[in-house]
């Protein structure tokens, strides 16, 4: 079977409240969350069609007040995601009961860049697809045929794992196995898995 994981709030932690309510005090933590992270163009960051000074822009726009903060908030932004303490063990132990595992993720490049340790799990993965470098995004049907054929399975031999609802809805359309995490411990999400390869 092919067990293929969400990055963000699956296998790494992006606790985005914490992270602003460090930084500023209630107001602007509310007018840079509603400008960047409550932004529906924060998904422009996962297509890569912008630049990220374009992509600022955008939220510079919704909150002009607030650009310095704006700006920190992005420049910061690599101390927001933690990788979870038991992404690599769950990892190994699908891959020792003979599964192939891999990534399908919203993700930017700039987060890639400035906070790689958290992603140091891939490593111990098969591959993988980051939507920055195919310019295709969850929930539509294009990255998850990509990734597809990237790799040589049918989504049918697949269980795809999302805290999205949007993004288990997407890949069931294309013929996936999901499960729709909601913060389970990881041995519970092992046996979600094993119950659905059964």
């Amino acid at each position: 079977m092919n067990v293929v994981f969400d990055i963000g709030a699956v296998l790494v932690d992006f606790d985005w409240d914490s992270f602003v309510g460090k930084m500023f005090d209630k107001p602007a933590a509310e007018a840079v969350t509603r400008a960047m992270w409550h932004n529906p163009d924060w998904s422009e960051f996962d297509k890569a069609l912008l630049t990220d000074e374009e992509i600022l822009q955008k939220f510079i726009a919704k909150e002009p007040d607030y650009e310095k903060e704006i700006r920190l908030t992005f420049a910061r932004l690599g101390s927001c995601p933690i990788r979870k303490a038991g992404a690599i063990p769950l990892i190994e132990r699908l891959k020792a009961a003979g599964n192939r595992v891999f990534f399908l993720s919203n993700y930017f490049e700039y987060l890639i860049h400035v906070a790689p340790g958290v992603l140091d799990f891939i490593p111990h993965m098969d591959g993988g697809v980051f939507s920055c470098f195919v310019h295709e995004i969850k929930p539509y049907p294009a990255i998850f045929n990509i990734l597809c054929e990237k790799y040589g399975f049918s989504p049918s031999d697949a269980v795809f794992i999302d805290d999205s609802i949007r993004n288990i809805e997407g890949a069931e359309a294309c013929g996936f196995h999901t499960i729709h995490y909601t913060g389970q411990d990881f041995d519970s999400l092992y046996d979600e898995i094993v119950k659905i390869m059964a």
